[in-house]
């Protein structure tokens, strides 16, 4: 009998998905949602020159992407400010988190991050063999002064924080992580996850020099560019840590028709300025709905609003379950205490009618 000799770090891992997506649970279900608002995907959709660019990519698909991403790089860095030489861009930051564990972690490696953050840079540190410690949220918030501590307990070669913050939404002063960084122990990389800073206050935004090597910071045209679907994210980081992607990466992973798409998306500002007051609007309806149903929210700073059910997780849950009764999709937060909330994208107003009709029967069904 013949099989695949893994590795025994692999053979030790469990098959699991961080997260199990909408169309999974579509097929499972026997039927599509009507509200589609559980993934922190832009419902608004992409700037419409963006779909043009795809669409006119798309009959030279049968080429390779350029492998240096060269001409989103050059626009990049002149949005920025920045030097083309700052920047990598890979498929997603998940992709990028995997290509920077990889680089960095090594079995026994320690990392640091907090306990119910984005699931998915854990996944890739168990699969690189890290030893990950996490610390607690405070009042909602991801914890830098404890995170900061704890890397230095325990000599972490990475330390993950997102600003704004996935699940919960929250955000820390820019400031605050400037001045964290002088906290890292020697050797240790902060991964500044900014997936959300188009929607984030200009007070949450650090002033790091882009040259500075305890520090890189990731991006994405997931969510405010409306992009999910096309896979790209990038990096901003010293030229040094920059260039060793190249060692690692899947050169030829990212699709022309994706960075064409972006390129046509970073060049319609208009359209980003026009999401984000849409954006703002719905986090608002949603703040409406929840007020109007009993509940509470946690003020947020992305594209998403955690909705505080006012129990346990099992509370929490059943609510969940029953909008999903309703073909209402959303999500729940990871561990406790926060996991007694309910996490809803920021939607188009036809959506959010829909959630208006639905909770009041999930809540019935979650008190039932």
């Amino acid at each position: 009998m013949t099989y695949p000799r893994y590795t025994d770090l692999v053979a030790g891992l469990p098959a699991t998905v961080p997260f199990v997506g909408p169309e999974e649970q579509e097929r499972d279900r026997g039927r599509v949602f009507k509200a589609r608002l559980g993934a922190n995907e832009l419902v608004f959709g992409p700037s419409p020159k963006a779909v043009v660019a795809m669409q006119t990519e798309a009959q030279d698909a049968w080429k390779y992407g350029d492998a240096a991403h060269s001409d989103l790089k050059t626009a990049m860095a002149a949005d920025l400010g920045c030097a083309a030489e700052n920047l990598i861009f890979g498929e997603g930051i998940d992709g990028l988190l995997g290509n920077l564990v990889r680089l960095v972690v090594a079995p026994g490696d320690t990392v640091v991050t907090s306990d119910g953050a984005y699931p998915t840079f854990n996944y890739h540190i168990a699969g690189f063999g890290g030893m990950l410690h996490k610390v607690p949220y405070r009042e909602d918030r991801e914890d830098l002064e404890a995170l900061m501590a704890k890397a230095a307990e325990v000599n972490a070669k990475l330390v993950y924080f997102a600003n704004p913050d996935n699940p919960m939404g929250t955000w820390v002063p820019g400031d605050e992580i400037s001045r964290a960084l002088d906290l890292l122990p020697e050797g240790c990389l902060l991964v500044l996850d900014e997936a959300y800073v188009e929607f984030a206050p200009k007070e949450a935004i650090p002033n790091i020099a882009f040259d500075d090597p305890r520090v890189i910071r990731f991006r994405t045209f997931s969510k405010a560019y409306g992009l999910a679907g096309a896979r790209v994210g990038y990096g901003i980081g010293a030229p040094d840590l920059i260039r060793s992607f190249d060692k690692i990466r899947n050169h030829f992973g990212m699709n022309r028709v994706g960075l064409a798409g972006a390129l046509a998306a970073l060049q319609d500002q208009d359209w980003l300025r026009d999401i984000q007051e849409k954006v703002a609007i719905a986090r608002g309806e949603i703040g409406r709905i929840a007020e109007e149903n009993g509940l509470m929210t946690v003020e947020s700073a992305t594209n998403f609003v955690a909705v505080d059910c006012g129990g346990d997780a099992g509370f929490a849950r059943a609510v969940l379950q029953g909008l999903d009764a309703q073909d209402v999709f959303v999500r729940m937060p990871f561990v406790a205490p926060q996991n007694r909330c309910i996490r809803i994208s920021a939607g188009r107003p036809e959506d959010l009618a829909i959630l208006a009709e639905a909770l009041p029967k999930a809540l019935s069904h979650a008190r039932g």
